[in-house]
């Protein structure tokens, strides 16, 4: 299936112009993204998503974006797209600007928005690896999802050559951190602990959720004290003594069946989520 582009009001065929050459998004990657999964042909959780849209520009310094014009787009790229789309990617940059890294004059240019609607698979397990790059918990845009993006393709592109899925970073302080689009839940002594916000790790829609749904269900399901997860905390998944997963707004919970290419079986605590999150999927598109 091609991709559905939706852009300034109407759909766009793939080989249309939708943004200009000087676009900051373009030249420094000075812009936001959303990707929403979708469930029974809905964006789902889109609220939440356009909340985590509207943090992360502002925390950019961006203007907001404008929600009624995404709810549109996302409206016109479901309906041309029918049950073919597996998800929704909405984009928004500072618009045009200067070839540095200085914006336009605030209120000057446009932000370009972008929506687009494609296929995506969805596997039951995930294939894991350790990278000896770090995430940065104090950067200037650490926890918004930005799209200079850059870092993440490195990274998985490593992972992907290692015949695995997924890359799991540390942060600067050796803490488990989060993968390149996903967060960590690690199951040990009978409880599924996540990284801290603080850590660095992206405020994942999916990682929100399930710790939502999990407390309402009694499972056992939270945030790491500090210095809970350190990265060594991975070794323990090796030897057998705890188990992970990752969450992610296309994959939703998966648990990790290889670490650095080694078998380590499903966590129970880490299936039980898994089924947990998908059951409440069919029953709220926007929780």
């Amino acid at each position: 299936m091609s991709v559905v582009i939706w852009s300034a009001g109407k759909l766009r065929g793939e080989g249309e112009a939708v943004a200009t050459a000087v676009d900051h998004g373009l030249t420094v990657g000075d812009g936001v993204f959303e990707t929403c999964g979708i469930a029974q042909g809905q964006a789902f959780a889109l609220t939440r998503h356009l909340r985590r849209l509207h943090r992360s520009a502002t925390g950019l310094g961006l203007a907001a974006p404008d929600e009624d014009e995404i709810r549109a787009g996302v409206a016109a790229v479901l309906a041309a797209g029918g049950l073919g789309l597996g998800r929704i990617r909405i984009t928004v940059t500072g618009g045009p600007g200067p070839l540095g890294s200085n914006r336009a004059a605030a209120g000057s240019v446009p932000q370009t928005v972008l929506v687009l609607g494609g296929p995506a698979a969805r596997a039951s397990t995930v294939r894991l690896v350790r990278v000896p790059w770090v995430r940065n918990e104090r950067s200037a845009v650490a926890g918004l999802k930005t799209t200079s993006y850059v870092e993440n393709v490195v990274v998985l592109a490593r992972a992907v050559a290692q015949g695995a899925d997924e890359a799991l970073l540390a942060n600067t302080v050796g803490e488990l951190c989060e993968g390149t689009g996903s967060n960590v839940f690690v199951e040990r002594g009978g409880e599924l602990v996540t990284p801290a916000l603080g850590s660095g790790c992206l405020a994942g829609i999916t990682r929100e959720l399930l710790l939502e749904w999990a407390g309402a269900a009694g499972l056992p399901v939270r945030e790491a004290t500090p210095g809970e997860l350190p990265y060594g905390v991975l070794d323990e998944v090796s030897a057998g003594t705890a188990r992970v997963a990752i969450t992610s707004s296309v994959r939703n919970v998966v648990p990790a069946v290889s670490l650095d290419g080694v078998a380590v079986v499903p966590g129970e605590l880490c299936v039980a989520a898994q089924r947990l999150f998908d059951a409440r999927v069919g029953e709220q598109i926007d929780p």
